[in-house]
């Protein structure tokens, strides 16, 4: 892409080339300035060509069919190795014809553009990585001023600046010339700057102007914006859209919904800016087309999202694109979130024909669902966010996205709250309550859970009440407040027997049993998990089976009936693996360790608890898989 570096690149190569005697007979450069108003032609550059091979005045011929002969003439009759350099070329008819005749001479051209029709080794440029972006700065700030210490002094600030810069060479040499004109104020003050204009080129383009040792202006918006001039309408619509696409990169599948566009029509616009260096294509999971995936510069996101701002007329033809993108995951992410609760009975969802495939695509769309629920604060978009983050709710937890899922049900809450949509507020307070009680916040979750609970109530939805009571009970029994658990999983099991859900109420059976485990009601406990075992058992809810027999088995450890806990165990690890929950076989692993070395069988025990590290590892738990190891290291 533009002011990626590649002519300081090319140059640099030439010189190293020299000095390694690579071509004795010398470097030639051409800017073909191609992406400026007026490019070089062919025609023009053969003539600085032969100026520089020493023919010039009256030595040049009269026509231009016959100073192509001479350039020709002159590079075969060279018997030492050249290089020749073209520079910014936009076009192939501006280098076609100054290529040599023999193969004795090496050729580097620099663009923007994919010359994909001819054949000729292509090398794409990306940005510095993180590291590169930092020393650039720091060695330009030193040049200038060997006393210049501040990205030794501000190393977050400098690594955040280089990331506001997307890592463009450009955009940090613009920074550091800023910051060299700044000298008296510390980065962390242009670091604010951009972060409050929300598009780094509105201010990188407003401070030191002055040119490169090239002689190019240092200025950001320009260079995009000479990219951006020279696309077809269909492509400059398509950037555009891009631009305003939330997460770090999209499917073609999403790229077709947002454009409302075909697969195969959107496919080959992509292909078009990746071939103008404006996309970067990143592959597919699955090598189709509409699993393929796109990412867009940042700075080239920031100049798209400010063209549509200029223009009411790009505007709306945003805000329409965003409604299909968000009808597209809502729809998609409905589907997912279905077969992942689906039982045998339920109407089977659209698409995803297991659990794996659900989550596939769940996991690739990861980014782009979560910040799209950031949209539920625009009232244009507030319904169907909404709907999309109570959607995430189950696939979040499953894969303990504890974070993402806070996000997205914080703002369900707000938008729902403001819209006065009492139901999926109570919704969003439940999933709140239930992740706060995962990262170790009981008594918020309390908070948030007796909310729901109380909406439920006022808005007379006594299916949803009753998952609040159960959902309430499980963070109270996570306070230690185990008389009030057992209480509210008690209310919630009555309610779901009084509307005939025994696959909800077998859920309540099995929370009860764990509270009357840690009441100390043993017996009672031990019951309630077999009832709540053999009624998900016959739902064909084997998930829920799973907990139950892990339940089950913890009881029965805490009771002393060991062999009775190993079983229990070993049911519970034969569904987690059979379902792909690696929290959950981490969980069973861990505690059949336990019950092992109460067995005193402690290579087993030591065995089960590396397991458990493994599949805590594999399921985003490194709390618990170090703890895991660490159980095992003590049995040595």
């Amino acid at each position: 892409m533009g002011g990626v570096g590649k002519t300081a690149l090319a140059v640099e190569a030439a010189h190293r080339a020299r000095a390694w005697g690579w071509f004795p007979g010398g470097a030639l450069f051409v800017d073909l300035r191609g992406y400026d108003d007026d490019p070089v032609t062919a025609d023009q550059a053969v003539l600085a060509l032969l100026d520089a091979l020493g023919v010039r005045d009256g030595e040049l011929p009269p026509t231009t069919d016959r100073q192509y002969d001479a350039y020709r003439r002159l590079l075969a009759e060279r018997r030492d190795r050249m290089l020749l350099i073209l520079d910014n070329a936009s076009d192939p008819a501006q280098f076609l014809d100054l290529l040599p005749d023999t193969d004795r001479h090496r050729v580097l051209i620099t663009t923007r553009d994919r010359p994909d029709a001819i054949p000729v080794r292509l090398i794409d440029l990306e940005p510095l990585d993180p590291h590169e972006a930092v020393v650039l700065v720091t060695r330009a700030l030193h040049d200038a001023d060997e006393r210049d210490e501040r990205t030794a002094r501000e190393p977050d600030a400098v690594h955040t600046l280089v990331t506001l810069c997307g890592h463009l060479p450009l955009a940090l040499q613009i920074a550091a010339a800023m910051l060299r004109r700044r000298r008296l104020r510390d980065i962390a003050s242009l670091v604010t700057e951009i972060q409050e204009a929300g598009d780094p080129t509105a201010v990188l383009d407003h401070g030191s102007r002055g040119t490169d040792q090239y002689g190019r202006s240092l200025a950001l918006r320009p260079v995009l914006a000479a990219s951006y001039r020279r696309l077809p309408s269909d492509q400059a619509r398509l950037l555009r859209l891009l631009a305003l696409v939330p997460g770090a990169d999209t499917s073609t599948e999403a790229v077709a919904a947002l454009t409302a566009l075909n697969v195969v029509a959107a496919l080959e616009l992509l292909e078009d800016l990746a071939a103008a260096s404006l996309v970067t294509a990143m592959g597919s999971s699955n090598g189709t087309a509409s699993a393929a995936r796109w990412r867009l510069h940042d700075l080239v996101r920031a100049f798209g999202r400010s063209v549509v701002a200029r223009d009411d007329g790009l505007r709306e033809e945003g805000e329409a694109a965003r409604e299909r993108l968000l009808e597209f995951y809502r729809r998609w992410a409905k589907a997912a979130d279905r077969r992942l609760r689906w039982l045998p009975g339920m109407e089977e969802p659209e698409r995803f024909g297991d659990r794996g495939q659900a989550l596939a695509w769940l996991d690739t769309e990861r980014s782009g669902l979560v910040a799209a629920v950031g949209w539920s604060r625009e009232e244009r978009f507030a319904s169907a966010a909404v709907q999309l983050a109570l959607y995430l709710g189950e696939y979040l937890d499953w894969r303990r996205y504890f974070d993402d899922l806070i996000t997205v049900a914080e703002a369900a809450r707000e938008a729902a709250h403001l819209a006065e949509d009492r139901v999926n507020e109570a919704r969003a307070w439940s999933h709140l309550g239930n992740v706060l009680q995962e990262v170790d916040r009981a008594e918020d979750a309390v908070d948030a859970l007796v909310r729901a609970r109380d909406l439920f109530q006022a808005t007379g939805h006594h299916d949803h009440e009753a998952m609040a009571w159960g959902n309430l009970g499980n963070a109270l029994h996570e306070a230690g407040r185990v008389e009030d658990a057992i209480n509210a999983h008690t209310r919630a099991r009555d309610l779901f027997q009084a509307t005939g859900q025994r696959h909800h109420e077998a859920r309540a059976w099995d929370n009860l049993g764990s509270a009357m485990g840690e009441a100390g009601r043993m017996d009672d406990a031990i019951a309630a998990h077999i009832r709540a075992r053999d009624l998900l058992r016959a739902a064909g809810d084997r998930l829920g089976e799973g907990r139950a027999w892990h339940n089950l088995a913890v009881t029965l450890m805490d009771t002393g009936r060991i062999e009775e806990s190993i079983v229990a165990f070993g049911k519970d690890l034969e569904i987690c693996l059979e379902l792909e929950d690696g929290y959950g076989a981490g969980q069973c692993l861990y505690n059949l360790a336990l019950t092992l070395r109460a067995a005193d069988r402690p290579r087993e025990a030591r065995a089960a608890w590396l397991q458990a590290a493994d599949a805590f590892s594999r399921a985003n738990a490194p709390a618990e898989a170090a703890q895991a190891r660490s159980e095992a290291e003590n049995l040595e």
